[in-house]
C-alpha cells in the first residue's frame, strides 16, 4: 500500500496545498478573462469561484506558521504576502471588465 501524500489530507496543514490552491486559481481566472487573446479581454461570471481558492490556500499557508520566529516562519509570511497579491489580481481581472467595459 502507497502512503498518501500530506497534500490529500485536508484536516493537516500543507504548505503544497495552499501555494498550489492559489496559483491553480489565479490560472484558472487568466483563462477566464480570456489572458491569451489581449485584445479581447472580457470579464466572466464564472471567475467569482476562483475568489474562495485563492482563499481557502492563503487559510492553508496560515496554518503552516509556527509560534517561534525562524527563517521558516518568515519564508510562510513571505508566501502569504504573495498570495495576497494573487488574491488581488484575483479579484481585478473579475472586476476591472465589470466596472470599465470597453
Amino acid at each position: 500500500m502507497l502512503p498518501r501524500s500530506s497534500i490529500f489530507r485536508l484536516r493537516r496543514p500543507s504548505l503544497l496545498r495552499g501555494v498550489l490552491l492559489p496559483l491553480a486559481a489565479l490560472a484558472a481566472s487568466l483563462r477566464l478573462a480570456g489572458f491569451p487573446d489581449t485584445d479581447h479581454l472580457h470579464a466572466s461570471n464564472w471567475q467569482i469561484l476562483t475568489v474562495p481558492f485563492a482563499c481557502w490556500g492563503m487559510v492553508e499557508t496560515a496554518r503552516c506558521l509556527s509560534r517561534k520566529w525562524s527563517l521558516y516562519h518568515a519564508g510562510v509570511l513571505i508566501l502569504l504576502y504573495s498570495e495576497l497579491m494573487i488574491l488581488a489580481l484575483v479579484l481585478f481581472f473579475w472586476l476591472f471588465p465589470l466596472l470599465y467595459p470597453l
